[in-house]
């Protein structure tokens, strides 16, 4: 724990100074000079510092961008997406979430709820399987193919007798995604539980994000699935535009 939080005051260091010299980090540190160097070594190869060769002096590399900017579009997205989810509850009566991709997860970062749901369960903060839950397979489906065969040659546990398992078999329904613009699960994570997502696309149209209706299937029957699944494309939609994509 120790080297972690020398490491971060490296970083908070670099952020306040600009730059420094490994003795000038090394001094406020209150460590020696090899310690600092082995620190900045680090961080060097992760990206999170870079080298000014010519003068020695270390600042905060592309890296930190990068961290920051996931950060932000979490941030914005949240901000973004709350009268969009808001209304769409109303409108529908259910749970609406925003989920983004996290590691090999979708985690919800947002979510409102409508009349027809006020004893549902909290999904706020929750990571929820890619393969089990709408939000999932809409990330899943628009992730780059490397990674997503990545993805499904591990083993897909199962939580109901719905659940896809075999990766064959998810990935035509990952293609049917992609072709329909939205993604249905139905009792696959949870029993008595349905669910209908579409993507949210950045200003370059890449997909940051899923917006999710969820409900008991029967509220969410068969019948009803194509104007829930027309209502979620268009705020994923909306929420894209706001994302500045079409712009």
């Amino acid at each position: 724990m120790q080297s972690v939080d020398r490491a971060v005051s490296v970083l908070e260091i670099l952020a306040r100074r600009g730059e420094a010299g490994v003795t000038e980090i090394a001094d406020e540190l209150g460590v020696h000079k090899s310690t600092a160097f082995r620190l900045l070594g680090v961080l060097e190869n992760r990206g999170l510092v870079a080298q000014a060769k010519e003068r020695g002096k270390y600042y905060l590399g592309a890296g930190m961008l990068r961290l920051a900017g996931a950060a932000a579009v979490r941030l914005d997205i949240s901000q973004e997406g709350v009268p969009v989810c808001r209304e769409l509850a109303d409108e529908l009566g259910e749970t609406v979430n925003i989920a983004v991709l996290d590691d090999d997860a979708a985690v919800n970062i947002m979510q409102a709820r409508g009349t027809a749901s006020v004893t549902a369960q909290n999904w706020l903060g929750r990571r929820t399987p890619l393969h089990a839950t709408s939000s999932g397979k809409v990330l899943l489906a628009h992730m780059p193919p490397t990674l997503r065969e990545g993805l499904l040659a591990r083993p897909l546990p199962r939580f109901t007798e719905r659940t896809v398992t075999a990766a064959a078999i998810l990935r035509g329904e990952l293609d049917a995604v992609i072709e329909r613009g939205y993604g249905v699960t139905v009792e696959e994570l949870e029993l008595g539980l349905a669910a209908v997502a579409a993507p949210v696309k950045a200003h370059d149209g890449e997909v940051i994000a899923a917006v999710s209706v969820s409900g008991p299937v029967y509220r969410m029957s068969a019948d009803r699935l194509p104007e829930l699944a027309e209502r979620t494309a268009a705020a994923g939609a909306e929420l894209s535009r706001r994302m500045g994509y079409g712009f």
